[in-house]
């Protein structure tokens, strides 16, 4: 009996903690990755902080306010206690636990006013900065009642149609 309730418990331990009783870096992460790959199981793209684009950044100037970089980019995800005058902008996607992309942009202020930028997006030079994609606009003819569709042409060819 005493050797079932071990069993039991020993089994309701490995049950609650899962992989995380298994060596970083050997056998955890060996079934982690192999689980990645299997074909039926279904990952989301996971999709965290402020949607950071090199326009949205392109767009800020120094001078802005806070209010008037808040509207461009929206709500820091990140604004330290002690540094007030700093702003964190962190947007990370990927499938489930591993980002494929990470994007990190860091706002620094004096006097509520915009003073420098740094991190992986910098305000491009206008010289380098690609032209605004145009919308393309194509005609097309209106349709003429007297045109046959198809099967009125196929009916025809064949002798079936007026």
């Amino acid at each position: 009996m005493s050797k079932l309730l071990t069993a039991l418990a020993a089994t309701a331990t490995l049950m609650l903690h899962g992989c995380s009783l298994l060596p970083e870096n050997g056998i955890g992460d060996g079934i982690t990755r192999s689980l990645d790959d299997l074909p039926l199981i279904y990952r989301p793209s996971i999709q965290q902080g402020n949607v950071v684009t090199q326009d949205l950044v392109n767009s800020l100037q120094p001078g802005m306010t806070k209010r008037q970089v808040r509207h461009v980019l929206g709500t820091p995800m990140l604004v330290d206690l002690f540094h007030q005058d700093r702003w964190d902008f962190v947007y990370t996607l990927g499938k489930g636990s591993n980002p494929d992309e990470i994007k990190k942009v860091a706002l620094f202020f004096e006097n509520d006013s915009l003073t420098r930028i740094e991190g992986d997006l910098r305000p491009q030079p206008e010289a380098e900065r690609e032209a605004p994609k145009r919308d393309v606009v194509v005609s097309v003819p209106d349709w003429d009642g007297n045109d046959r569709t198809l099967v009125g042409r196929l009916l025809k060819g064949v002798g079936l149609g007026d």
